[in-house]
């Protein structure tokens, strides 16, 4: 298993949605969700072993145009098993995974933030610092991805970020 970072010290990611399917507005309306549905396994790493209570999450709406950095997150529970693996009716579901074994796990996320100006792939792409993030690597196709504290700092201020 891999090491993860102390309590104290917090992480960054951007945790990609469709927003026909979850939407920053989504979680704006709900105030938190839990993260289900990741079906990699380097994501799922993260899920279990990376991702703590209090890390920063970037909500980036993907498969739609403008693809774009939507709005800000804080993970509110730590990884645990994923439960629509487990429902033959859900999705999701994984017929090999199971509940004193799970393959699949998540998060919850709360609500922060919805950006007054979203960050579209041309705007990121613009930026030195935010040129280099995982989202803009050629065949980069992770759903979570970690983000460096520089680059979460210059999201929120060209974001125009209030809350963070």
């Amino acid at each position: 298993m891999p090491k993860s970072a102390p309590a104290s010290e917090t992480r960054y990611w951007l945790f990609k949605s469709e927003p026909d399917s979850y939407s920053i507005d989504d979680l704006k309306k709900d105030k938190s969700t839990f993260w289900s549905g990741v079906r990699n396994y380097q994501a799922r790493n993260m899920l279990r072993d990376d991702i703590q209570v209090g890390d920063g999450v970037l909500f980036y709406h993907s498969s739609t145009e403008p693809m774009a950095i939507v709005g800000c997150a804080k993970v509110a529970k730590a990884g645990y098993a994923d439960h629509t693996a487990f429902d033959p009716k859900d999705s999701h579901y994984d017929i090999k995974s199971k509940q004193d074994e799970p393959t699949w796990y998540m998060v919850d996320v709360k609500f922060v933030e919805k950006f007054p100006t979203p960050l579209t792939r041309e705007m990121l792409k613009e930026d030195a610092t935010l040129s280099k993030m995982v989202v803009m690597q050629k065949g980069s196709r992770l759903s979570i991805q970690p983000v460096t504290k520089e680059q979460w700092e210059r999201v929120l201020k060209l974001a125009g970020a209030k809350a963070w």
